[in-house]
C-alpha cells in the first residue's frame, strides 16, 4: 500500500503544467548529450551528479518522453523508498507500524515534491532506504552467530560466516552507490555508524565497511575538491531553516520519547536496539553535522540529507502505532469492541483525516510556483518581448534558461556565445573575451537581457562588467519583466523603443 501510495502521489500532476526548473534543465541538457560529451562535462564541473545523469542519459536513450520521462525515475525511487520503510517499520515494530510508517513517508510534502523532480535525491533515499535494510540484515546475522555459536570455531569460508560477510558486501555495495548518486549521502553512512555502535555486534564489521567505502570515494572526492566553486552560491543557513529542522527534530525526538516511555520501542528480533536507534541517527545527524559546519563552510541545503525523512516516517509510523494501541486498549477496558473491524476503521479514518490535511499543500507542490524558477515560463517571456535578429545577452552568463528551452530563444542571437555548452564541456557554454562581447553587442540595434534577480550570484569576470557598460552607454530601457527568479530587460537604440 504504501507503494502503491507513493506511486499515485507521484504520477498526480507530474508534468507541473510543462514547468521545469533550472536544475532540472541542466539534468534535461545534460542527458541529452553524448556520453563522451558527459565524461568531458564531468571533468570540469558537476562530477558529484555524474551518475545520475548517465542514468537520465538511458532513460532518454530508451525512451524520450520529455518532463514524465524526466522525472519518471524520482516517481520510483520514492516508491520504492515508500516500501523499503514500511518493510522496515514491519521489521523493527509490526505490521501497522510498517504501514504507517509507509504512509507517512509517501504523504510527506518533502518527498512529495522531489518524486518530481528530475534530480538525483528521491534516488538517494531509496539506496538509502534499501541499504538500510542491509545494514539490518548484517547486524541480525552478527547477532545470531553470536547467540547460536558463541564459543563455535569456524574457518572463514564457514556458511555462517561467509554470510555475514556477504550480507556486509552487499551494504557496502549500495551505500557506495548511493555515495557516488550523491556526495553527501555519505553522512548516511556515518549515521548508520551510530545504529551498529548501539547494536553492540556491528561496530567492527561497519567500520571495516565504511572504510572500503571511503577509500572507493577518494577519487571522487579528489575531482569534486577542485569544483568546490560550484556550491558557493550556498549561503549561510537562514532562520527558517533553523526552525524548520528543529520542528522536525523535535517531532521525532517526541515520537522516539514516547516509544521508550512506553517501553514499545521495537527491534525486539533485530540486533539493531528498535526503531529509536536507528531512526534518530539517520534524522538527526546528516542535518545536523551540515549545520554545524556551516559557521566553517556553509553546505546545509534541506534537499542535500532528504533522506532524513526516513528517519521521521519510521519514528511517526512507530509512535502512531502505539498510540492507536493505547486506544484500543482503553477502549476494549470498557467492554467488548463491536466487531473485529475497529481498528481498520480508526486506521481508515486517521488515514484520511491526514491526506485532507496535506491535500493544500500537495495541490501546491503540482504548479509552477511551487519552484524558484520556471525555464518554460521565462523562455515564453523572452519569445513574446523579444523580437527575430535581437541580440541576447545573459547577466551572469549561467544559461540554465536556455538549456531545456532552446527554441523560445532560436531566433535571437547571443552575441557573449563562443560555444555551447556541449561544445565548450561546459554547463553553460563558453564566452568570448570581454572585448569581442563590447564589440559585437555595441553593433545591435536591440537587446534583451536576461538577468538574475537581486542577491543572485555574480559573474566572476569581466565579462558582466563589459554588457552592462555598453548596456548603459549605448541604449536605453524599454520594459522589464520579472518572470520568477529571472528579469528580462528590452534595451534599445535612445529614441528606439
Amino acid at each position: 500500500m504504501p507503494a502503491a501510495a507513493a506511486l499515485a502521489l507521484g504520477f498526480w500532476g507530474i508534468r507541473r503544467q510543462d514547468s521545469l526548473w533550472s536544475d532540472e534543465a541542466v539534468t534535461y541538457e545534460v542527458a541529452h548529450r553524448s556520453t563522451s560529451d558527459i565524461a568531458r562535462l564531468l571533468a570540469e564541473a558537476d562530477v558529484v551528479h555524474g551518475l545520475h545523469y548517465f542514468l537520465m542519459h538511458a532513460v532518454f536513450a530508451l525512451w524520450e518522453g520529455g518532463t514524465v520521462a524526466l522525472r519518471l525515475p524520482s516517481v520510483l525511487a520514492v516508491a520504492a523508498t515508500a516500501a523499503g520503510v514500511g518493510l522496515l517499520g514491519r521489521r523493527l515494530a509490526g505490521p501497522r507500524a510498517g504501514l504507517f510508517a509507509g504512509l507517512v513517508l509517501a504523504l510527506l510534502p518533502s518527498l512529495q515534491r522531489y518524486a518530481q523532480e528530475g534530480r538525483s535525491y528521491a534516488l538517494v533515499c531509496a539506496l538509502m532506504t534499501w541499504g538500510t535494510w542491509l545494514l539490518l540484515d548484517a547486524l541480525d546475522a552478527g547477532s545470531r552467530k553470536r547467540r547460536a555459536a558463541r564459543g563455535e570455531r569456524r574457518s572463514w569460508l564457514g556458511a555462517r560466516q561467509f554470510g555475514r560477510r556477504f550480507r556486509w558486501a552487499g551494504y557496502g555495495a549500495v551505500m557506495l552507490v548511493a555515495c557516488l548518486v550523491h556526495a553527501f549521502a555519505v553522512l548516511g553512512l556515518v549515521a548508520h555508524g551510530v545504529t551498529a555502535a548501539l547494536s553492540r555486534t556491528g561496530l567492527r564489521p561497519w567500520a571495516t565497511t565504511a572504510s572500503v567505502v571511503s577509500a572507493s570515494l577518494a577519487p571522487l572526492a579528489l575531482v569534486s575538491a577542485t569544483q568546490s566553486g560550484q556550491v558557493s552560491w550556498i549561503a549561510a543557513p537562514a532562520l527558517s531553516d533553523l526552525v524548520d529542522q528543529a520542528v522536525v527534530s523535535a517531532v521525532g525526538v517526541a515520537c522516539a520519547l514516547l516509544l521508550l516511555l512506553s517501553g514499545r520501542t521495537g527491534g525486539g528480533t533485530t540486533a539493531a536496539g528498535g526503531v529509536p536507534a536507528l531512526a534518530l541517527p539517520l534524522l538527526l545527524l546528516p542535518a545536523g553535522l551540515l549545520l554545524a559546519l556551516s559557521p566553517l563552510r556553509p553546505l546545509y541545503v534541506d534537499r542535500y540529507v532528504l533522506y532524513g525523512s526516513i528517519g521521521l516516517a519510521l519514528l511517526t509510523g512507530a509512535a502512531l502505532d502505539r498510540a492507536l494501541r493505547h486506544v484500543l486498549t482503553r477502549l476494549r477496558a470498557r467492554g467488548p469492541l463491536r466487531g473485529p473491524r475497529l481498528p481498520v476503521l480508526v486506521v481508515a479514518v486517521a488515514s484520511a483525516l491526514v491526506t485532507l490535511a496535506v491535500l493544500p499543500a500537495s495541490r501546491e507542490l503540482r504548479t509552477p510556483a511551487s519552484r524558484s524558477d520556471d525555464v518554460t515560463a521565462v523562455a515564453e517571456a523572452v519569445r513574446e518581448m523579444g523580437a527575430p535578429g535581437d541580440g541576447l545577452v545573459f547577466l551572469p552568463a549561467r544559461r540554465a534558461w536556455v538549456l531545456a528551452t532552446p527554441d523560445g530563444y532560436a531566433e535571437l542571437d547571443d552575441v557573449a556565445l563562443a560555444d555551447s555548452p556541449a561544445a565548450s564541456g561546459t554547463l553553460f557554454g563558453a564566452e568570448l573575451a570581454p572585448a569581442v562581447i563590447r564589440e559585437r553587442l555595441t553593433a545591435q540595434r536591440r537587446v534583451v537581457a536576461v538577468r538574475d534577480v537581486f542577491g543572485e550570484p555574480r559573474d566572476s569576470t569581466g565579462r558582466r562588467d563589459a554588457k552592462e557598460a555598453v548596456l548603459r552607454a549605448r541604449f536605453e530601457e524599454c520594459g522589464t519583466r520579472r518572470v520568477t527568479r529571472a528579469q528580462i530587460t528590452v534595451y534599445a537604440r535612445p529614441g528606439h523603443c
